[in-house]
């Protein structure tokens, strides 16, 4: 008999970048599969899931273009491009055969719902995977932030942060620094005071002040999402 889960509820946030698979930008297609079985997998243990994700492989793409522009500008692009990796993502999750429903901080409402809490809520209890789009719907606030907000608004146990290529947290970056050293623990405030590539400092606040634990792991690894949930130490704990 497989173990019942350490979580009830989590919200695993997504950057743009573990949509890209090997290309420089835009979306792989096998990339998104595979993460949709991932979700599916641990979906269909009885886990509700809430996801936030990014948009830097879209975004990626328009930085030339975003030179030089107003930054709250830029900021509602990299917003609109979360809703187009959202749609992405639902349409991988339902040829899973997962029921789910995207919620966007944006009024956009020919292609998702508006984010209302209290129906977020009421999804994730009928055992839809809810997908957040938009960030927070304001300039000046990462994807980072909106994953922290929502986490916390829709009462997940745990944020589970997925990095791209990387174990979890390390003294600095490992893709430049050979010396650079793993950490499997470490609290919030530590995160914040050595300004540590988890979250920004804002979703790192935010997430101390509630108590939220965050687990960043390598996406990579198709069995970690699983591992986690299983109460598995995965990566990187980062916890009050």
């Amino acid at each position: 008999m497989e173990e019942p889960p350490a979580f009830r509820r989590i919200l695993l946030k997504l950057s743009g970048e573990s949509l890209m698979g090997s290309l420089e930008y835009g979306t792989d297609p096998e990339r998104l599969i595979a993460i949709a079985k991932q979700i599916a997998r641990v979906h269909a243990r009885g886990v509700e899931i809430g996801v936030v994700v990014g948009a830097g492989n879209i975004y990626r793409g328009m930085k030339g273009a975003a030179a030089g522009m107003d930054r709250a500008t830029a900021d509602y692009m990299g917003m609109l491009a979360t809703v187009l990796n959202a749609l992405a993502l639902q349409d991988a999750l339902e040829k899973q055969g997962v029921q789910t429903r995207v919620q966007s901080a944006i009024d956009i409402q020919e292609v998702a719902e508006p984010y209302i809490r209290r129906r977020a809520m009421r999804h994730l209890e009928k055992h839809r995977v809810v997908i957040f789009a938009a960030g927070t719907g304001n300039p000046f606030f990462t994807t980072d932030t909106a994953a922290a907000l929502r986490a916390i608004e829709v009462h997940a146990e745990a944020i589970l942060m997925a990095k791209n290529g990387v174990e979890g947290v390390y003294t600095s970056d490992p893709r430049e620094d050979p010396d650079a050293e793993f950490i499997p623990q470490i609290t919030h405030m530590e995160a914040i005071s050595r300004q540590l590539r988890v979250m920004d400092a804002t979703a790192l606040t935010l997430c101390m002040e509630n108590v939220l634990p965050i687990y960043v792991f390598n996406m990579d690894d198709e069995r970690n999402i699983d591992r986690i949930v299983s109460g598995e130490r995965v990566g990187t704990l980062v916890t009050t």
